[in-house]
């Protein structure tokens, strides 16, 4: 099972952790996490690449796990898109669990 846990704090989205596998099919042919990973990527890509920022990332392959921190102090228009960003990976997850309660389950911490 994929375990998806959001950090919140004061409020605001803070960051994420993505582990396990879903178990939903064989490696390399299970398409939840094919779509988990590429929508995780795609965050990633968003808050460092595109916006700029720093976000803290951690990748372990042993335990199928990526987490992403976002900066302490955002603000304006940073903090509002990473807001965006992350609250639609959060949404996206839940469909999922809904689709998938055996495979996939979000949580926030």
């Amino acid at each position: 099972m994929t375990k998806a846990s959001f950090a919140i704090q004061d409020g605001q989205l803070r960051g994420f952790q993505v582990e396990g596998h879903s178990g939903l099919a064989e490696a390399g042919e299970d398409v939840l996490c094919a779509a988990i990973t590429s929508a995780v990527r795609l965050t990633e890509c968003a808050v460092n690449d595109v916006l700029g920022l720093e976000a803290a990332v951690k990748v372990s392959q042993k335990d199928a796990a990526i987490s992403l921190r976002l900066p302490s102090k955002l603000e304006g228009e940073a903090d509002a898109v990473c807001q965006t960003l992350l609250t639609a990976l959060m949404l996206y997850f839940v469909q999922l669990q809904e689709e998938y309660p055996q495979h996939i389950i979000v949580m926030e911490v």
